[in-house]
């Protein structure tokens, strides 16, 4: 999927630089003439079917996704791993210091969200719509970081803090961290 989504990403800038930087300006050289070349009409249909690949396999890898979420059995990953914002445990004893662990991701709201939380930038209120995208930026690296964990044999994740980052646009990085312990 991703190499396909990559063609019709190439497709469209190809299309497009073509269309912009040859196709205008020998529109504006030859404007009298109601051919359109044949280089023209395939930059424009690059242009085009490379917006309808990109679109097509991100919503075929959004599907395979929350399919492959909501089917998921249960894993290693899912045993109790207690997080912490300290480094303190009280009645425990950290008996074995793992490492660093941390989740990563990038999240970002699609533009008909994105352009509601535009208006309510201008009557005010709370933009619902990015604390809802940071709340599942928050919950996926929480559960990468809580997964690797888990796969080190890790009883808590001690010291644990969130950053996070503007990408581009509505875009968000968000990263969490802590210190992987055995216990007690």
């Amino acid at each position: 999927m991703k190499v396909l989504r990559h063609i019709g990403s190439l497709a469209f800038v190809l299309g497009l630089f073509t269309a912009v930087f040859a196709g205008i300006p020998w529109h504006v050289m030859v404007a009298d003439d109601p051919v359109v070349p044949w280089w023209l009409r395939i930059a424009v249909f690059c242009l085009l079917g490379g917006i309808f690949v990109v679109l097509a396999t991100l919503a075929l890898e959004q599907w395979a996704h929350t399919a492959a979420v909501e089917a998921a059995p249960a894993t290693a990953s899912d045993r109790q791993v207690l997080l912490l914002n300290s480094d303190v445990l009280p009645g425990r004893e950290i008996t074995e210091i793992l490492g660093l662990v941390q989740g990563h991701t990038v999240f970002a709201i699609w533009l008909g969200k994105d352009l509601s939380a535009i208006v309510r930038l201008i009557l005010g209120g709370e933009l619902t719509e990015y604390t809802e995208m940071m709340g599942s930026a928050r919950s996926t690296a929480t559960e990468r970081m809580t997964a690797m964990a888990a796969e080190m044999g890790a009883d808590a994740v001690i010291n644990v803090r969130y950053m996070t980052t503007s990408v581009v646009g509505s875009a968000a990085e968000l990263l969490v961290y802590g210190t992987a312990v055995k216990l007690s």
